[in-house]
């Protein structure tokens, strides 16, 4: 994998603005209660307005779909090599109780991942 892509990686993974992947897509982090689901105005680096139009964030719930989907599939991959696949409401209260963990950070994952579907790295951006 090249060094850009894993720096592309890491910068989602931390929830990033997708322009700069310096400043911070949210207020707080996924499990502050407080600011649960809220998105900046603007990146405090590259000054970036998230919000393109009201509602700019709906889409993201497709993409939040998906990765719950992935993480499914995996946490039943992870329970078929581990042997515990053998009862199948075991496997569905795992599978259900790890979405429920994961919910936030998937729910903000999924608001950089679609924003950088919208917004393209651009180093040239950041404030002086």
């Amino acid at each position: 994998m090249k060094k850009n892509n894993i720096k592309k990686l890491v910068s989602i993974l931390f929830l990033k603005c997708p322009r700069c992947r310096k400043g911070n897509l949210l207020k707080g982090h996924p499990y502050q209660l407080s600011n649960f689901n809220k998105v900046n105005e603007n990146c405090s680096k590259c000054n970036l307005k998230f919000k393109i139009e009201p509602s700019f964030f709906y889409g993201s719930m497709y993409v939040s779909y998906g990765l719950g989907v992935a993480i499914s599939i995996a946490v039943y991959v992870v329970l078929l090599l581990l042997g515990w696949a053998d009862q199948l409401l075991r496997v569905f209260f795992i599978i259900c109780g790890t979405l429920i963990a994961l919910m936030p950070y998937i729910n903000a994952l999924s608001k950089v991942i679609w924003a950088g579907f919208f917004f393209k790295y651009d180093p040239n951006t950041l404030e002086k």
